[in-house]
């Protein structure tokens, strides 16, 4: 595995249950036993309803992009400068959460809103797989 010198997420108990299902290729999310409603990222309460108990869920890992940046100006300079430019986006999962993350296999200005796409997985250590997203060929 290549080196990765850039910076990770930081684990926590809340979010522990997501990076382990992010090494198993899965991407997961809370789900409120109470009321149902789905949420991202992980908390230890239900921001509609405050209950406390919840339930892993995996997604079917489809979205659409609501909103993009193209960065072409990379900060910290060293780390990022190779890979300009990206896009960092927010997903809106269709359980209905959105999820920030990079969009890739696509030409930066050829994103648009409303895009459809999925998740794909990459490994940059042992601990941390970073969930991205790519465009859904246009047959799904």
């Amino acid at each position: 595995m290549t080196p990765y010198n850039k910076p990770l997420p930081a684990e926590n108990v809340e979010t522990k249950p997501f990076w382990d299902a992010c090494r198993q290729g899965k991407l997961s999310m809370q789900r409120c036993k109470q009321c149902g409603h789905h949420r991202f990222p992980p908390t230890f309460y239900c921001p509609k309803c405050n209950s406390p108990e919840h339930e892993w869920i995996d997604s079917k890992g489809l979205g659409s992009v609501f909103s993009w940046i193209v960065v072409r100006h990379p900060v910290p300079r060293d780390v990022y400068a190779a890979d300009v430019p990206y896009v960092v986006a927010l997903i809106a999962l269709d359980e209905g959460v959105r999820i920030p993350s990079n969009i890739v296999g696509v030409e930066p200005e050829k994103v648009t809103a409303g895009m459809r796409v999925r998740v794909i997985f990459r490994q940059v250590t042992p601990e941390i797989t970073l969930p991205l997203f790519e465009p859904v060929p246009e047959q799904q």
